[in-house]
């Protein structure tokens, strides 16, 4: 892999008002402190208020060598112009104008006009890392058209490390197989909630040298707070679930530990991954994750977590209860 990622990103799909808008001047002000604070990764993707993300991290990165950071975009989403009825807004949890339309398309010339789109938004001549973005429905597309795509435009230069950004574990493993993937975006998929990725995974992505980008490390909300969220993965969190979050909330204070620096230490621990992106609605939340990255977490949290039942044994370094956790 011919990138090297900050232990900490960010991701921008903020930038795009995801959930609620928030004004220009707040996201360059998210981006900037992202720097201040000394992340040099960023993620972003088209479908991230109809391309509103791209151009406001482009945007907001232009007063910063370029050289010095690594930029990831993704594809398989194209924008198209579409006759949206006055007011009509975005359908898919981004408070934008509905002025565009997105188009899953994973075959090659879709690939190329992606990566070209995204350069003239981004504002840039070069993309770092592009990912194959949830192509959950669209497997076969996928494997014979994006893929070899990317593996074309990486020899040629045009991109400098690709792989593919999913909310599930099994098809990123059997893309890891087939293709030679320099990095994987795994989101909500190695948490403190749930650890599916360590079936297959992780240890695959080990054994081939692919880094993990872990994101969605709040499960959509319910570990962001001290005190457990009620949404999960983007929608109201079954009970069993806040309950389990609560229990481990209880063991987390008991070492002095916030869940949602508990849920940060937890994928950064593991040998495959590489960075954890969290996103940000404004500089605040930027500073508030730094530093609950970046706070001591006992090994022997995860022991205690591991015995009773709420991460797997096997999580965080391969064996918490012998290895523990972050130090």
């Amino acid at each position: 892999m011919n990138v090297k990622l900050s232990p900490l990103g960010l991701g921008c799909a903020q930038l795009g008002n995801l959930y609620h808008a928030i004004t220009d001047e707040t996201a360059a002000a998210t981006v900037s402190r992202a720097w201040a604070e000394g992340i040099r990764y960023f993620d972003t993707a088209p479908h991230y208020g109809l391309g509103l993300s791209e151009r406001r991290l482009g945007a907001a990165l232009a007063a910063h060598p370029r050289d010095e950071y690594v930029l990831s975009t993704k594809v398989g989403r194209v924008l198209e112009p579409n006759a949206a009825a006055p007011g009509e807004r975005d359908g898919q949890g981004f408070d934008v104008p509905a002025t565009y339309r997105r188009r899953w398309d994973f075959s090659r010339d879709g690939i190329l006009r992606s990566i070209e789109d995204s350069l003239a938004r981004l504002g840039l001549d070069r993309i770092d890392i592009a990912y194959v973005h949830d192509p959950d429905e669209h497997f076969d597309e996928a494997v014979d058209g994006a893929f070899p795509a990317l593996l074309e435009l990486r020899e040629q230069g045009v991109v400098r490390a690709i792989g593919a950004g999913m909310n599930q574990a099994p098809m990123l493993a059997e893309f890891v197989r087939r293709f030679d993937l320099d990095l994987v975006l795994m989101a909500g998929r190695y948490t403190l909630l749930n650890q599916p990725a360590l079936d297959e995974l992780l240890p695959l992505c080990l054994d081939r040298g692919v880094g993990v980008v872990a994101g969605g490390v709040f499960n959509g909300g319910i570990l962001a707070t001290a005190e457990p969220g009620e949404i999960y993965d983007y929608a109201a969190a079954p009970a069993e679930l806040v309950e389990k979050a609560r229990r481990i909330a209880e063991i987390c204070a008991r070492h002095g530990v916030e869940l949602p620096q508990a849920a940060l230490a937890l994928p950064a621990a593991h040998p495959a991954v590489v960075s954890v992106v969290v996103g940000a609605h404004g500089p605040e939340q930027v500073a508030l994750n730094v530093r609950r990255a970046s706070a001591p977490v006992p090994a022997v949290l995860w022991t205690d977590l591991a015995d009773a039942g709420l991460v797997r044994p096997d999580a965080v370094t391969g064996d918490p209860v012998t290895s523990g956790g972050p130090q």
